[in-house]
């Protein structure tokens, strides 16, 4: 799982394997550890992404439910109305020919069906009458349908009955909705109407609704993408302002438009607070360039001073060895007091606006001639592999400091005949920074520890140090966007900074 974000360890990445995955220029995840973002800017259309796209897109299936369920009641009640219209039609015909029957006899019936068949072919309407015994006496039907159900005592049951009509050349099959009736003296009459032109109104009904349905939601999330991307433009207003910032235009400020909108309010507030970090981060510059000069300066003269009581004393004189241990901790004090304002200096980001493009190989190498003497003093073999042209930009002293602090910790761990190595190269997506050992290195449950201040794996504090070196080399990383793997050298250590595309320089 996961860890939270933690401020103190910013831009670290822990891992027992070598080499985190890297994705459009994001270290995505590092095996057994903690992950980090790179800053890179993110190719591609990115409203599919915002939460304003998705709670626009959801407002648009919304719409379409509740649009397809009023669109089919319209269906259903247009069908239901037609149908009902059908059903009458035939009933006020059935009612029509039993009054002609009642009132005027069977040859009237007779003579009324077949004027109403001769309306063929167009009318659509149906009819057949019979006689007791079953033969034809009118109607355009040829005979009595098989499935045809007689109504007796009032009862209305409908039908259907599938005929043949006769459609340019070829016989086309049309559904048929009748109802029957019984006269009196056992004649029998069906009368029926084509609902084809109801199919085909029923088919045409489904394809408007469906276009129309169709239309609705293409709009929807058409104007969610036009609202998104709307709202992406402002709150990339907001990014870029804080991408300079980050890079140290600490007086940059998101802009305004006057319209007093929840973006306009969150412009101003961002404003207001950017205002109160440069008031904090002027004082913090002005608390530290007192606290060299007020502390620093009287340290350093109190340890020259000791020095030179210490080289005019005597050789026999009692006080050489107590003057001697002032100067060793004057010392100690002094580096401690560098190293932290060194580290204040990275973690506040005003080094950003000195970064200039740098080659990372002449800096390596430099660094590496001052520890190569003394790993070799000490039986180390020192071995460089620095290809030629890894440009980058960066804060040349402090990221000559941060590889120091790493081949320094390198070479004191590591005991006689071991190896350390430094490599620079150029990845795909990144320039790389390897400092390895051969020494005891770090359990991997004290990786994260380590990169706190005043941190030391050695409780005894036997070996000289103050706790600052990776705490350092860990604000070094953070100030350049880089990211941090620990991993186990098998053995040793092997520490590897990754700079990200875009402090690639050239």
């Amino acid at each position: 799982m996961a860890r939270p974000w933690d401020p103190r360890i910013s831009g670290i990445c822990r891992s027992d394997a070598a080499t985190p995955e890297v994705v459009d220029g994001t270290v995505k995840s590092c095996r057994d550890g903690w992950k980090i973002p790179m800053t890179t800017t993110s190719s591609g259309f990115r409203a599919f992404r915002t939460s304003t796209f998705r709670i626009v897109f959801r407002y648009a299936a919304i719409v379409g439910i509740f649009l397809t369920l009023v669109l089919g009641l319209v269906y259903w009640w247009a069908l239901a109305v037609i149908d009902q219209g059908v059903r009458q039609t035939i009933e006020a015909e059935i009612r029509g020919l039993a009054e002609q029957y009642r009132t005027e006899g069977l040859e009237r019936l007779i003579e009324v069906v077949s004027e109403r068949s001769r309306r063929q072919p167009t009318d659509n309407s149906v009819y057949l009458l019979v006689a007791p015994d079953g033969r034809r006496l009118a109607g355009n039907l040829a005979n009595w349908p098989d499935d045809a159900v007689v109504s007796v005592d009032g009862d209305k049951t409908w039908f259907n009955i599938t005929l043949k009509k006769k459609e340019d050349g070829a016989l086309v099959p049309h559904s048929i909705q009748a109802r029957t009736f019984q006269l009196p003296g056992g004649f029998r009459l069906l009368v029926g109407h084509d609902t084809q032109g109801i199919t085909d109104f029923r088919n045409i009904i489904i394809g408007v609704l469906a276009w129309a349905a169709v239309a609705t939601l293409a709009l929807a999330v058409l104007g969610g993408l036009l609202i998104s991307r709307n709202l992406l433009r402002r709150v990339e207003n907001v990014s870029a302002t804080s991408r300079d910032i980050i890079r140290g235009d600490l007086g940059r400020r998101v802009q305004t438009d006057g319209s007093g909108d929840e973006f306009d309010r969150l412009a101003r507030s961002i404003n207001e607070m950017l205002d109160q970090i440069q008031h904090l981060m002027t004082g913090m510059r002005a608390v530290t360039d007192s606290l060299g000069h007020d502390l620093l300066s009287p340290l350093s003269r109190l340890r020259s001073r000791a020095e030179l009581a210490f080289r005019n004393a005597p050789m026999d004189a009692p006080e050489r060895e107590t003057l001697e241990l002032t100067i060793a901790d004057a010392d100690a004090i002094l580096a401690t007091f560098r190293s932290l304002m060194r580290i204040a200096q990275a973690e506040s980001g005003l080094s950003r606006a000195e970064m200039v493009a740098v080659d990372l190989t002449t800096i390596a190498d430099e660094v590496a001639e001052l520890y190569q003497p003394v790993a070799e003093d000490k039986g180390l073999h020192f071995d460089k592999r620095l290809e030629p042209g890894c440009r980058i930009r960066a804060h040349e002293q402090l990221l000559a400091q941060a590889i120091a602090n790493l081949l320094d910790n390198a070479v004191k761990y590591t005991p006689e005949n071991g190896r350390v190595w430094l490599a620079v190269r150029r990845e795909e997506r990144a320039v790389v920074c390897e400092i390895a050992d051969s020494g005891p290195g770090i359990p991997a449950e004290d990786r994260e520890p380590v990169f706190e201040r005043f941190t030391r794996l050695e409780h005894s504090r036997t070996t000289p140090g103050n706790g600052l070196g990776l705490s350092l080399v860990a604000a070094v990383a953070m100030l350049h966007g880089a990211a941090i793997e620990l991993a186990d050298n098998q053995p040793g250590l092997k520490v590897t900074l990754r700079f990200p595309p875009d402090q690639a320089a050239g």
